[in-house]
């Protein structure tokens, strides 16, 4: 039975509707309703889990390249990592992670989608991979006057930007994810740079899959001993990932919950070693017990509504002269 508070809100059921009060609004909405989920629709809902909780360790390792993300960053990265997934061709639903997904997908994530990348730095860049593992990147010639394109409360304080690229190499399956290496490229506020190669000198782990991001960081000279102070905010700092390269041996699926343990080589660079609060193996683990349990039958659950993904909407755009590629 709906009753009317001291308020004047109505709360409570009144046969298929449910009553109830936020700040000064009144509320309507439907009961939750049962209905008949298949072993497909389970598989498709811990798929999505798992993009979710890959997209939140994505963005949690590259926290300190892009500085401030926007506010749809999380359900961005969600969607592209989702759409990865349905694109692996090496593993079915509801049996695969980021590293059986197709990578393609990662390239171009923008973290703030205010300032994308490729249309603030509109320069081209190619990411290369060598035998060894090691990454390169070829930058065309740079002339801050014509390719940067930042706003008048960014350019009119600036006195030098700064390129940043940013390697981390992520193992799902263990639960970790390493900071591998950065490297700047600095110039004046109307500065030039001529086209060059710049080299990443470590040598990934075979079991590590590698993401590459890039930043622009806008700094202002003061009198300060710092000597300078960073210009990006919410409304700009753009960042992207602009490159994912497969492990070569990400290892097998754990069995139970991941206790990682550094080996000798991993002890002595430790610091930049992090474990992951990844639920995605957890999911797996779940659905393969459900698999065996009810190969093919279905399971009535109470749940309310929910919108469907549309796994075809993709927020970012490249820009008029940035390439971004990746070569295996």
């Amino acid at each position: 039975m709906a009753k009317v508070d001291k308020k004047g809100i109505v709360r409570g059921k009144a046969g298929s509707v449910v009553y109830r009060g936020y700040r000064e609004l009144n509320i309507i909405q439907g009961k939750p309703r049962k209905f008949e989920q298949t072993s497909a629709s389970i598989q498709a809902s811990t798929e999505f889990g798992l993009s979710s909780t890959t997209a939140a360790v994505i963005r949690q390792a590259f926290e300190p390249a892009y500085v401030h993300r926007d506010g749809e960053a999380v359900s961005r990265s969600t969607q592209l990592v989702y759409r990865g997934l349905r694109g692996s061709l090496t593993a079915s639903s509801g049996q695969r992670d980021l590293h059986d997904a197709d990578l393609n997908s990662i390239i171009g994530m923008d973290f703030n989608i205010k300032s994308r990348l490729s249309e603030v730095l509109q320069v081209s860049q190619r990411v290369e991979r060598d035998e060894e593992g090691r990454l390169s990147v070829f930058m065309g010639v740079l002339n801050a006057k014509t390719d940067l394109r930042v706003p008048l409360s960014i350019s009119k304080p600036v006195s030098k930007y700064r390129i940043r690229f940013s390697l981390i190499g992520f193992n799902f399956r263990k639960e970790y994810y390493e900071y591998l290496e950065v490297k700047d490229v600095e110039f004046r506020w109307q500065g030039k740079l001529e086209a060059q190669e710049i080299r990443f000198d470590t040598r990934p782990e075979a079991d590590q899959l590698l993401m590459l991001s890039v930043s622009l960081l806008a700094y202002s000279e003061t009198r300060m001993e710092e000597g300078y102070v960073l210009l990006n905010s919410k409304e700009f700092s753009p960042c992207s990932i602009i490159a994912a390269f497969h492990a070569e041996e990400p290892g097998e699926y754990p069995a139970g919950p991941v206790n990682m343990t550094l080996d000798e080589a991993q002890q002595l660079r430790g610091e930049s070693i992090c474990n992951m609060c990844y639920e995605g193996n957890r999911l797996l683990r779940d659905q393969e017990r459900r698999n065996i349990k009810m190969p093919a039958t279905t399971t009535t659950i109470t749940t309310k509504q929910r919108p469907k993904v549309d796994e075809n909407k993709v927020h970012f755009q490249p820009g008029k002269r940035v390439s971004f590629s990746s070569k295996a």
